[in-house]
């Protein structure tokens, strides 16, 4: 028969193992949800609304979970920002730089579009490599459009019309076989 020192030794040993373990994978998922968050709260910082309603202003707050802010989709396994849609916004107009948002790492859709952005798209976008729908359509984006968005693998739909972006578009786009819709018109 077993020793019963032993036998609770090994089990005490297992459950420290299995805190360990789950500390550590709680830490690193409040990390990433920590890093959504700021990756939010900069964007918020860098665009003003025109909105009477405030909607950016009340509803991303620290006092709730970004999972619950308008435009905002998580993922239902690590509650790490998917989705993020500011296209309209009760007829918003947002304006002002687009700040760098790679760090939405977990980003498969971002739509910006019928608003007033500027400046060039960061290049730090080329980090959300999970990215499958850009749509920053009718906005005031300049400069040129980064090569490099062709490594973005994971693109299927990429609207770009109605900016004011300039030269030759270039692009080496890897085309996915599911790639099904590209619109970048300069106009």
């Amino acid at each position: 028969m077993a020793d019963p020192t032993s036998f609770l030794f090994l089990l005490s040993m297992m459950l420290l193992l299995l805190q360990s373990y789950l500390f550590s994978f709680a830490n690193a998922e409040i990390l990433n949800v920590t890093t959504d968050k700021s990756a939010l709260f900069e964007l918020k910082a860098h665009i003003s609304s025109k909105d009477s309603h405030h909607v950016l202003i009340s509803n991303w707050s620290s006092n709730t979970h970004i999972c619950t802010w308008v435009g905002v989709t998580c993922g239902s396994k690590h509650l790490r920002v998917k989705a993020l849609n500011l296209s309209y916004m009760d007829l918003n107009e947002f304006s002002g730089a687009l700040p760098e948002i790679g760090n939405l790492t977990m980003l498969r859709a971002l739509f910006l579009y019928e608003n007033n952005f500027e400046g060039t798209i960061p290049s730090s976008l080329l980090k959300c490599t999970q990215l499958q729908y850009l749509d920053m359509w009718n906005n005031n984006f300049t400069g040129r459009l980064s090569p490099e968005i062709g490594n973005l693998t994971m693109l299927t739909y990429l609207y770009l019309a109605q900016n004011k972006f300039e030269g030759m578009l270039i692009i080496s786009l890897v085309l996915s076989k599911y790639t099904w819709y590209i619109c970048m018109i300069y106009i």
